[in-house]
């Protein structure tokens, strides 16, 4: 199997399971819709935009119905030179961790092999990063580092956590973890540490 591609965009896909599927093709921060989720969820929509905003983004979905109105309605809400779109082929089938095919019969991202994902994230107009080794996104911070900031182990490390989301305009409900990536995806070193000072 060939090594993750290093991109620049963020791809955002529908699920936890296309999100699995994806991580072993590209090394780049991976988001989830949570299906039509995102049409009820500002704020990560509002995510979702400062992402492309920054770096791009790569919406991949499902080859059904379901898959491409949440495509349109992302297409729509994301300025048109912020994002790219990657398609799969329609494959008739079902995925191993369900007992029956899907509504069209139709195999989603998670099904997919590697080597389809690859190229369909190639064929989106990903930018590809040259170099050895995983991708450092724009930051440099460690869970160690949040840790020594105050915003992860500590016992007030939640509500600091949740001072920072709001005065960044990140969804409120993201843990440590997914405060570690977005920090990483969209801040410097040097603008985390102006923003963190302020």
């Amino acid at each position: 199997m060939s090594a993750p591609l290093r991109i620049r965009e963020a791809v955002v896909v529908e699920g936890r399971y296309d999100k699995a599927a994806l991580s072993g093709v590209v090394d780049t921060l991976i988001l989830e819709t949570a299906g039509f989720g995102v049409f009820r969820d500002g704020e990560r929509l509002a995510f979702l935009r400062k992402l492309a905003a920054k770096r791009g983004l790569i919406v991949l979905t499902d080859p059904d119905g379901a898959g491409f109105v949440i495509r349109n309605y992302l297409k729509g809400a994301i300025p048109k030179g912020q994002v790219k779109h990657a398609y799969v082929p329609d494959v008739c089938g079902k995925e191993r961790r369900k007992r029956a095919p899907g509504r069209e019969g139709k195999l989603g991202v998670e099904g997919m092999p590697p080597d389809v994902l690859r190229q369909a994230i190639l064929n989106a107009g990903a930018t590809v990063l040259d170099g050895d080794g995983p991708v450092r996104p724009a930051g440099d911070l460690t869970p160690a580092d949040l840790f020594a900031l105050g915003l992860s182990g500590t016992p007030d490390a939640a509500a600091r956590r949740a001072a920072l989301l709001r005065r960044l305009d990140l969804p409120e409900h993201m843990g440590a973890k997914a405060l570690l990536a977005a920090l990483n995806a969209l801040y410097t070193p040097e603008e985390l540490d102006k923003l963190l000072r302020e």
